[in-house]
């Protein structure tokens, strides 16, 4: 299967998953469902609402331009990279490879527009997306938000401007 994708254009490899089914002796498995999003986190004083987000890219150029792209739209605050190794299934074979994880922090307002930026920007067909509400308290959350230009909270003072983590500013 070819793994073309994204705007850019790059030929790699997919990871895609297999067939959902349960394999022969495997206990059957059921997930719960999902609890709605219709009610807000309850935040404390000085705490903000922001959503990490899990995405792998092939290697490490593709995912530097994947996340400076994400930060020029302003859809994410923040992206952090690392080299790993994922084990996955893949046609049947148990495999290895290489990537590079970016951890992207964005704001639940933003999330709907990252998403599909990270599935039309992709070099996967089936990019990784995993999603996980967080909370941030203090200055960070704050410079999160201002970032994206998302609003603040009323009963929370506006971020000081944001500098680099070389001067003790907020840093991944």
């Amino acid at each position: 299967m070819a793994g073309i994708g994204g705007e850019w254009g790059e030929r790699v490899q997919p990871m895609e998953p297999l067939n959902p089914g349960t394999p022969a002796g495997a206990p059957d498995l059921q997930l719960p469902e999902s609890p709605s999003r219709a009610e807000p986190i309850a935040l404390d004083p000085g705490e903000s609402e922001l959503v990490l987000v899990l995405t792998t890219e092939a290697n490490e150029a593709l995912a530097e331009r994947l996340a400076t792209t994400l930060l020029e739209r302003g859809l994410v605050a923040c992206a952090s990279l690392w080299p790993i190794v994922s084990h996955y299934r893949w046609q049947d074979q148990a495999t290895r490879g290489a990537e590079v994880q970016l951890l992207l922090k964005t704001h639940p307002l933003r999330l709907e527009d990252l998403h599909a930026a990270v599935i039309a920007l992709h070099s996967y067909d089936t990019p990784e997306w995993i999603t996980l509400p967080g909370r941030s308290s203090g200055g960070y959350g704050l410079w999160c938000a201002a970032q994206l230009a998302v609003p603040l909270r009323a009963d929370v003072e506006p971020p000081a401007p944001p500098r680099s983590p070389e001067d003790g500013g907020p840093a991944g």
